[in-house]
């Protein structure tokens, strides 16, 4: 395999000037991950990447890209270092002739994204996002890395204000655009939910010549997305006139068993992980790599394969002060519509079901009803006990009725220090937040719980 970048091509792609001849094979933004041969790009946040220039060349660079004179280390050049990472990716895009799947949604991008990109590997050279590197510098941080030999490259891409889906596809240019869902989130920064949907249309924009949308049809914004779409769209969902229908489908705690009806044939489509929304995003899966022209009878059998996805429905055998658990790790991220859909899979388990619920952020002055609301879905899943972590999460405290109600706590140490005084042996605890809830923190102190006993038990 060739070369990731070399001196000519990252300088004729940015309009910067090499200094030095060198090649690498891969990117980097961050010195603690960075790997021998990396080209180390400074992006400016809280702290200005430039700073970190010399550690990068200590720890093996094969290139830095600098906005000031560099004359004595590989570097190139540039007037802006963020420019010249999206100009990186314009490149990568045009040298490649790899179908681009973009993916965007209120909740379940980054779970669609999994999934299409697993698929994707299992029959052909794939590049995707890492994590949910799916912003500003993301997209174009990951287009940038992705190999002139790839064939099918999978980027997913976030936004919380309008116009930022519209600059994000205009780099990628995808092939197929897909748009999982859209739910009340980030409405801190939108009048309503149809504005969300109309922000998220905005992937539409940016599709190729002959590009394809696949939309959710079950969505109450569907008719939004649709009258967004310039040419050609397929819609996946539960309702009979949906491209890729979901006819059926059996859950347990460990997985599912569907029908789903694409292309004329119905599919026996098995889950290694529990939820009816996991079902929902295979169906989008599949009619997505379908319009990429990838078998189906190949796609349904990778699925069967699908690893666990950190944070997101993630499921740890624990022992905790003696005690055996479950532990499913929701703690990635929160909306209404992923704390109900979560909450829902937390009811499939036996024994007693624990709730963990930590604030959910950005849904702006609703806030206080989104977060009561869920009681409905704690109740409907019968939810033996359920923690509230955070200001927000003191209106559904509020509202839950004395039997489940296990407490309200300030802060995510002060509810780990609650839940290991109620823990009991044959437990599920469902933990599931917003990222800065700090629900991610509880759930790493309780695998460290699990860590400590298996080495006093080594030892």
């Amino acid at each position: 395999m060739s070369a990731l970048w070399t001196h000519i091509d990252a300088a004729n792609a940015t309009g910067g000037t090499a200094v030095g001849d060198w090649s690498v094979n891969g990117l980097s933004i961050d010195t603690r991950s960075l790997k021998s041969g990396d080209l180390f790009i400074p992006l400016k946040d809280i702290r200005d990447g430039h700073d970190f220039i010399p550690t990068a060349l200590e720890k093996g660079a094969g290139a830095v890209i600098s906005e000031h004179p560099i004359t004595d280390a590989p570097a190139l050049i540039v007037e802006d270092s963020l420019k010249a990472l999206e100009d990186l990716a314009i490149a990568a895009r045009k040298r490649s002739g790899a179908t681009r799947i973009a993916i965007t949604g209120s909740v379940g991008k980054t779970s669609v994204k999994e999934m299409i990109a697993h698929i994707c590997r299992a029959v052909g050279q794939t590049h995707n996002s890492i994590k949910s590197f799916n912003n500003h510098w993301g997209v174009p941080f990951t287009l940038a890395g992705m190999a002139k030999e790839t064939e099918y490259g999978v980027f997913e891409m976030g936004m919380n204000h309008a116009g930022e889906l519209a600059a994000l596809t205009k780099i990628v240019r995808p092939n197929i655009a897909v748009v999982t869902k859209v739910a009340p989130a980030h409405l801190a920064h939108f009048k309503s939910v149809v504005d969300i949907a109309k922000a998220k249309a905005e992937i539409l924009s940016g599709l190729a010549d002959s590009g394809i949308a696949i939309l959710p049809k079950d969505s109450d914004y569907f008719d939004v997305l649709r009258t967004h779409c310039q040419g050609e769209w397929q819609s996946f969902g539960w309702c009979a006139r949906a491209d890729a229908q979901i006819l059926g489908s059996r859950q347990t705690a460990h997985g599912s068993v569907s029908t789903i009806y694409i292309a004329g044939r119905e599919y026996e489509v098995n889950l290694p992980i529990a939820g009816a929304h996991w079902v929902e995003n295979a169906a989008c899966a599949l009619l997505a790599v379908h319009s990429a022209n990838i078998d189906l009878d190949s796609a349904v059998k990778a699925l069967k394969t699908l690893p666990n996805i950190q944070g997101r429905g993630e499921v740890h055998a624990l022992s905790i002060k003696g005690k055996s658990v479950i532990l499913i790790d929701e703690s990635y991220n929160a909306n209404p519509e992923s704390m109900a859909a979560a909450i829902a899979v937390l009811g499939l388990n036996i024994g007693r079901k624990i709730a963990v619920l930590g604030d959910m952020l950005e849904l702006g002055d609703g806030e206080n009803a989104l977060h009561a609301d869920l009681l409905e879905p704690i109740q409907s899943a019968k939810i033996d006990q359920v923690l509230t972590c955070g200001v927000r999460m003191k209106n559904l405290y509020n509202v839950l009725p004395k039997a489940v109600n296990a407490g309200w706590f300030s802060g995510h140490e002060k509810c780990l220090a609650g839940l290991l005084e109620q823990v009991q042996d044959g437990d599920t605890i469902m933990v599931k937040g917003s990222n800065a809830s700090g629900m991610g923190k509880l759930v790493a102190a309780l695998k460290t719980q699990q860590t400590i006993k298996e080495r006093a038990h080594a030892l």
